[in-house]
């Protein structure tokens, strides 16, 4: 055998998982192979044919992540902000959430944050309220996403201030996720809400901010359990209230989906300053719809009460008025579905993405059977 390939040592490489980075040799790959050497190398052709199958494999995995953008989630422990958070991770963006606090006292919020660590998220200390931590945190952000909650929704023209400052950001996402409010026939109290809204789209494009709003219409978690009738909390078994006629048609959209498609948005130049609206066709219904969806699941007819607007309207002055209002712009005024996308201010996302599968209305009033 000739000096060259004289076997002087016997050692397996370690192995490293698909995922990791191509910061390391094209040597370092999954596929098992041995050194027979310090400097020389004895392989069968297959294993090198496949030892370089499968580092050309590692690193166009890697480009491609490397080409995403780095999510900042504010409000990212909040109602939706979990499922923004949790798709952004999936997608393989580089994700951060802003807490006040990294280790809660609350079992519940700091279970939250584990499975965000667990998922590879970073978690980065600041408030919204204070300036400093809050430019800090942007900073290492390309993309920023709101979720905060109702209380907080005026406040967020302390992150436009910090983005202005920041100056790299390429893109934010306000915090919305419900009807358009610039095309609604809201009357008080959701009227207030969405103008407050409103007042937040205009600073975002009074600054030059790069944008997209996320027009996701009804929670299906928070509308289907009760068949959108509101102070319910139950699914009904004997009656149903159903506002106005119940032939005008509501969306629903699931949080997951909400989600996966504001992340799809992230890095498409097609929802920039864009509304990106989520009108999943099977998840477009009236009232009445609904109802009978529900009605063959449970194989019996429910008694139908319905609600007349005047009616309505009284109700509205008294407990749970914001989102009897919200409903009196849905089913009422048909402020989901009155109006046409135009290209011209905004795109629907199962047009954009067709191959994204959505949960259906019908399969998710499976859960409550």
């Amino acid at each position: 055998m000739p000096p060259s390939f004289r076997v002087t040592t016997l050692r397996r490489i370690t192995p490293f998982p698909l995922y990791s980075r191509p910061r390391l040799s094209p040597l370092h790959c999954t596929f098992p192979f041995f050194i027979f050497s310090e400097n020389h190398y004895i392989l069968p052709l297959r294993s090198v044919l496949a030892l370089f199958y499968f580092s050309a494999l590692l690193y166009m995995a890697s480009a491609a992540g490397e080409g995403r953008s780095r999510v900042l989630v504010i409000g990212g422990t909040g109602y939706i902000g979990r499922f923004i958070v949790a798709a952004s991770a999936r997608e393989g963006h580089p994700t951060a959430v802003l807490v006040r606090d990294a280790a809660p006292a609350d079992p519940a919020k700091a279970a939250v944050l584990q499975g965000f660590r667990d998922a590879g998220v970073a978690i980065v200390e600041g408030d919204m309220y204070d300036h400093e931590s809050l430019v800090t945190a942007i900073k290492s952000a390309d993309v920023v996403i709101s979720a905060v909650g109702y209380q907080q929704l005026p406040d967020q023209t302390l992150i436009i201030s910090a983005i202005k400052e920041v100056g790299h950001v390429k893109r934010f996402f306000p915090s919305e996720y419900g009807n358009d409010v610039d095309r609604n026939h809201a009357v008080e109290p959701a009227k207030t809400v969405f103008g407050g809204k409103a007042r937040i789209r205009r600073a975002i494009e009074a600054e030059g901010i790069p944008y997209t709003y996320i027009s996701s219409n009804f929670f299906a978690g928070r509308f289907l359990r009760s068949l959108a009738q509101i102070g319910v909390t139950e699914p009904p078994t004997e009656k149903v209230l159903i506002m106005g006629d119940g032939n005008v048609k509501g969306v629903f959209t699931a949080e997951e989906d909400v989600g996966t498609y504001t992340i799809k948005a992230v890095d498409d130049p097609r929802t920039l300053n864009k509304i990106l609206y989520l009108r999943p066709p099977s998840n477009t219904l009236s009232h009445n719809e609904l109802v009978s969806l529900w009605e063959k699941k449970l194989g019996k007819t429910l008694e139908r009460v319905y609600l007349p607007e005047d009616e309505l309207l009284k109700k509205i002055q008294g407990p749970l008025s914001v989102p009897l209002a919200i409903s009196h712009s849905v089913w009422l005024k048909g402020d989901h579905t009155n109006f046409e996308i135009d290209p011209s201010f905004g795109v629907e996302a199962t047009q954009l993405y067709p191959d994204v599968p959505y949960i259906t209305v019908d399969e998710y009033l499976n859960r409550f059977l």
